[in-house]
This record gives C-alpha cells, structure tokens and sequence, in this order.
C-alpha cells in the first residue's frame, strides 16, 4: 500500500468526525463567495502560456478544481517550497524536506487572468485559514501558499490577500504565504490525475468530489466539464 492510500484510509478511519468536518468548511468543499480581485492583470490581446503554483493540502484535489477551469491548458501535482532536488512523495510526506504539494497550473491569459484563478483558489479550492494543515491531512506539507513567478503575481497575490483579510469573510486568519516559486517538482505519475483515475476512493468523494461541485456552483460561467 502506498503512503497516498494509507492517507485516504487514516483521513477515514483515524481521524474524529469534528476535525474531518473541517474540509468542508468555507474555502473548502462547500465554497464560500468571495468578492472578485480588485487588482488584477488584463486579459491578453492574443492567446498565450502562462504558469501559476498553488499549494493547499492534498494536490490530488487542487489540480482537479483547475482541470476543470475554462482557460486552464493543464493542471500537474507536484512538490515546492522545499530545499531537496526532485523529492519523492515518501521524502515530502515525512515533513523534512519543507516542500509543500503543490499544483502547477498552465492557462491562456488571454481567457483567464492570474485573479481569477486565485479567486478559485481562495473561495473552493482550499480553506485558506487552517495552519499547515488541511482537513484531515496534517503538516507543513500541507500548507497554504503561493508560490509567485513573477513580480506581477506577487502583486496581485498581496492585493487579493489584503482584500479578503479587510472584508473579514473567513472569519479567521488566512495564512496562507506568498513566496517566490525556486523550483516545482512533478509528483510520481500515480498522483496525476487522481480523481479522474479514482472517483470513487473514499477520500476524493469525501473531499475533493465536494470541491467540483462547489466550483461549478460558484463559478458558472467558468467551470467546464
């Protein structure tokens, strides 16, 4: 058994009925409204490639929210933050090597902007007040940050937090950092792809299925099958 399967039976079986309900508090599963940015890069004039890294908790469900995100070209697990070269998900889980699982996304910004996918990382994707930990899942693996490439995400990442911390939606302290991307490591194949590959593993329907319909609720007009 792997240490992701032994994960998904720890979250079920180990784990108090209270603190698994923290996953589907707002930001998390259920989603909660969130005001769009208010500093933001324009749309591009012409179509284009562009990356953005996010991190918070188990990437299986973060890279399935943005897989189904019009505008997004690709969603890839992987680990960053970290000080070890090309880690491996065993290395990552034990806490050690300060990598956190992350996603790497790849949009056209002429379709979606760098805003409106932190809107979606902010109001579904994760709960962005739970401190090195997510839901069931425990660690400063399991962190919540942003991991910026460029002086212009930097930006809009610093605006967005400051605006969501001033209009006190979480009700508790988001704590989610934002730091400059050094490298991103792509996740053992198995990883890829998890909920497509595994829609019925009692962790992705318990904390990740949630997730996707929360997008589609919030976010209509970007959400894609």
């Amino acid at each position: 058994m792997t240490n992701s399967f032994m994960r998904a039976a720890i979250a079920l079986l180990a784990i108090p009925a209270a603190v698994v309900g923290l996953s589907t508090r707002a930001g998390a599963g259920r989603g909660v409204a969130l005001a769009a940015p208010a500093v933001d890069a324009p749309l591009a004039p012409a179509a284009a490639s562009d990356t953005a890294v996010f991190a918070g908790g188990c990437f299986w469900g973060i890279e399935a929210v943005y897989e189904h995100v019009a505008g997004v070209t690709s969603a890839e697990s992987g680990y960053a933050g970290g000080s070890v070269a090309s880690p491996s998900y065993e290395q990552v889980s034990s806490g050690s090597t300060g990598h956190a699982e992350a996603v790497r996304v790849v949009y056209d910004p002429s379709r979606i902007s760098y805003g409106q996918l932190l809107h979606v990382f902010f109001a579904v994707a994760h709960d962005p007040t739970q401190l090195n930990r997510q839901g069931p899942d425990v660690g400063t693996q399991y962190r919540s940050a942003l991991f910026v490439r460029t002086p212009e995400q930097k930006r809009i990442a610093e605006a967005y937090v400051a605006q969501l911390r001033a209009a006190k939606t979480f009700g508790r302290p988001i704590v989610t950092e934002i730091v400059p991307l050094r490298a991103f490591y792509v996740a053992e194949p198995y990883h890829q792809d998890y909920l497509v590959n595994h829609p019925n593993q009692p962790y992705i329907v318990i904390h990740d299925k949630p997730k996707l319909a929360a997008l589609k609720k919030h976010f209509a007009s970007l959400y894609r099958e």
